[in-house]
C-alpha cells in the first residue's frame, strides 16, 4: 500500500488547516462555519456519500423531531417537503442541497478512512490553560491525520493545525451484549447480525433477507421499532417478529399531547425554570425548587395522554421512570402511525417479550427468568453502538485514549473540548432532542473559538464545569447518567454558548415571547 504526506498548496499556506472527521450533519456544519471564518477545512468521510447515519438506514426511517426543530438556521426546508417528519431520502436530499448551496463538496474527501490521529507537540499534563497558552493554535503543535483511500488503496498523512471529530455515536462500532460461554450467537444455527448490517442492505435485499423468516429483534428503541415494523409488514402473523427488550421507555404517538405542542412544555424558557440546572445560582435554584411540582405535573400530563392514546397499560408497557426522566436522557421515541404497530401486536405479527436477560440455543433464544424458548431463524441486535470506544480508538496516543475512556461520561467542556487534548474539538457526540440544532450551535462556537472571538477558562475551571454537568446527569437521569446528553436543557446550554461568543442569549422580541415561546434553530440565525 502506497503512503505519502500531504503538503498544503501555496494558496492555503497562510490559512490554518482544519481536519474534520465525518461528513454527517456535524461535519457539514463544522466545514461550513470554518469556511465562513477563513479557515481551510478538509473533511474525511469513509462512506461514498455525505449524510452520516442517514446515508445507510431503513426503508421506513423518518425524522424523530418535527422538521421546524431539525433544520439549518440559514437554510430552511424547501416548501416541497410538506410532511412534518420527513423520510430518510428527504433528509439526504436536504443535506446534499445544503452542502451544494454553501459549496462544501470541494472540501470533502469521500472513501477516506481515518485510521488514526497523532499529536506532534508538547505534553498536556502540566497545563493550567488549554493548549498551554489558552490559544487554539499554539506555536509548537500539529496533528498528523493518517487517511486510507479505500478506493485507491493508498494512505496519506495530512499535517493540520486543528482537528474536529464529528464521528457520530450511532454507527460503526456495534454494541453486542455479552453472553456466558457456549450460550452466545455461536450456539445459534441461524443468523445473528447487528442492525448496522441490516441497514447496509438495500431495500430489496433487506426484504428478501427477512421474508418467510422468524425474526427476533433485540432492543425496542427507534431502530428496533423500525426493523420490527418492516418485518411484520413483510411476513405478517404467519412468521411473527418478536421484540425482546429489557425495559420500557416512553413512546410518543405525536408531538402534541392533549393538543399542546410539546415544544411549549419542554422547549421554552419557562420550562427551563422548572428544573434544576448545572451551574445555576441561588435564585434559579430556589425558583426550580418552588416550581418542581409543576414540572412533575407536566410530566404526568404527557404520560396520561400517552396512556390514553396507546394501549400500554393493557400490554404492560408503562415505563417505571417518568416521561421527563426519559426526555433528559434522550430516550423518548416518536412512534409514527402507532395504531398500525399495536394492530400488528394484536394480530400476532409482532410479539413483545420483556426480560432482563436471555441466551442463545441452537434453534433460537432462551429467556432466563421464565425458562421459555423463542424459536428463530434470524436475530437482529438493535442494541446501539459503542460511541465512546469509537471515539477513543481514533487516537494513537494511549494517554489521549484514557482521557476519553476513564470517565463513565466522556468529559467535554461545553460538550466540545477535552481540557487536556490539544488543538481538537468534538462535535455531535453529546445528543439532545434535536441533534442538528445542537450541532449547528457547537459548530458556530468552535469556529468562534478558532477565530479568537473568546478564550476558554483555565483547565481547572473547565473541569469544575464538567463535574457540574456530570452531577446534573446523575441526579436527573439516574442509571443513564453516562449518556452524553443535554436533553430538555437545550436553551440553558445554548445560552452558555451565546455568552461565550458575545451573543445575546435572549433571541426573541419581548419578555413574554422570550419566556413562553418555543426556541428553535431559526432563533439563532
Amino acid at each position: 500500500m502506497a503512503s505519502d504526506i500531504e503538503i498544503p498548496s501555496p494558496e492555503t499556506m497562510d490559512k490554518k488547516q482544519v481536519a474534520i472527521v465525518g461528513a454527517g450533519i456535524s461535519g457539514l456544519l463544522a466545514c461550513k462555519y470554518c469556511l465562513s471564518k477563513g479557515f481551510n477545512p478538509i473533511v474525511f468521510e469513509l462512506e461514498s456519500d455525505i449524510g452520516g447515519v442517514w446515508a445507510k438506514t431503513f426503508k421506513s426511517t423518518r425524522l424523530q423531531a418535527p422538521k421546524p426543530l431539525y433544520q439549518f438556521s440559514d437554510f430552511p426546508w424547501p416548501p416541497s417537503v410538506t410532511d412534518d417528519f420527513p423520510t430518510h431520502q428527504q433528509m439526504l436530499d436536504y443535506f446534499r442541497s445544503y452542502a451544494t448551496h454553501f459549496d462544501l463538496i470541494p472540501h470533502i474527501k469521500l472513501h477516506s478512512r481515518v485510521k488514526g490521529i497523532s499529536y506532534d507537540g508538547p505534553s498536556s499534563e502540566p497545563w493550567s490553560l488549554w493548549n498551554s497558552t489558552g490559544e487554539p493554535f499554539p506555536p509548537n503543535g500539529k496533528w498528523n491525520v493518517t487517511v486510507e483511500n479505500t478506493e485507491a488503496a493508498t494512505t496519506q498523512v495530512y499535517t493540520v493545525d486543528f482537528v474536529i471529530l464529528c464521528l457520530g455515536r450511532f454507527k460503526d462500532v456495534p454494541n453486542i451484549p455479552e453472553f456466558p460461554a457456549g450460550k452466545g450467537p455461536d450456539a445459534f444455527r441461524g443468523q445473528a447480525i447487528h442492525s448496522m448490517e441490516y441497514a447496509a442492505m438495500d431495500n430489496e435485499k433487506a426484504a428478501e433477507f427477512v421474508k418467510g423468516k422468524r425474526v427476533v429483534v433485540v432492543g425496542f428503541g427507534k431502530t428496533g421499532l423500525d426493523i420490527s415494523r418492516e418485518c411484520s409488514s413483510i411476513n405478517g402473523p404467519e412468521h411473527p417478529c418478536t421484540i425482546v427488550y429489557r425495559r420500557d421507555h416512553w413512546k410518543l404517538p405525536d408531538w402534541a399531547p392533549w393538543g399542546i405542542p410539546l415544544t411549549y412544555l419542554y422547549f421554552n424558557r419557562f420550562s427551563q425554570l422548572l428544573v434544576h440546572k448545572p451551574g445555576e445560582g441561588l435564585l434559579l435554584n430556589l425558583i426550580a425548587t418552588l416550581l418542581s411540582p409543576l414540572s412533575w405535573g407536566i410530566s404526568k400530563l404527557v404520560e396520561s395522554y400517552i396512556k390514553k392514546k396507546l394501549p400500554i397499560d393493557k400490554l404492560d408497557m408503562v415505563p417505571q421512570q417518568s416521561f421527563s426522566k426519559d426526555t433528559r436522557a434522550c430516550l423518548i421515541t416518536y412512534m409514527p402511525n402507532p395504531h398500525d404497530f399495536f394492530d400488528d401486536v394484536e394480530n400476532g405479527s409482532i410479539k413483545l417479550k420483556k426480560t432482563p436477560s436471555f441466551t442463545f440455543y441452537n434453534n433460537g433464544i432462551s429467556i432466563e427468568d421464565d425458562k421459555t424458548r423463542i424459536e428463530a431463524d434470524i436475530v437482529i441486535f438493535a442494541t446501539g453502538f459503542k460511541g465512546a470506544e469509537k471515539l477513543k480508538n481514533i487516537f494513537e496516543s494511549s494517554t489521549f485514549q484514557k482521557f476519553i475512556s476513564d470517565s463513565p461520561r466522556v468529559p467535554l467542556y461545553r460538550e466540545c473540548i477535552h481540557p487536556h487534548i490539544p488543538q481538537l474539538a468534538i462535535i455531535g457526540f453529546s445528543e439532545g432532542l434535536s441533534n442538528l440544532y445542537l450541532s449547528e450551535m457547537r459548530s458556530k462556537w468552535v469556529a468562534a473559538l478558532l477565530e479568537g472571538a473568546f478564550k476558554l477558562p483555565s483547565v481547572d475551571e473547565m473541569q469544575k464545569d464538567i463535574a457540574r454537568w456530570d452531577e446534573y446527569m446523575k441526579q436527573t437521569s439516574g442509571e443513564y447518567h453516562y449518556r452524553s446528553s443535554v436533553g430538555a436543557l437545550e436553551i440553558w446550554y445554548n445560552d452558555q454558548l451565546c455568552r461565550d461568543m458575545g451573543m445575546n442569549p435572549m433571541r426573541k422580541n419581548g419578555g413574554l415571547s422570550n419566556l413562553f415561546e418555543p426556541y428553535g434553530p431559526m432563533d439563532y440565525a
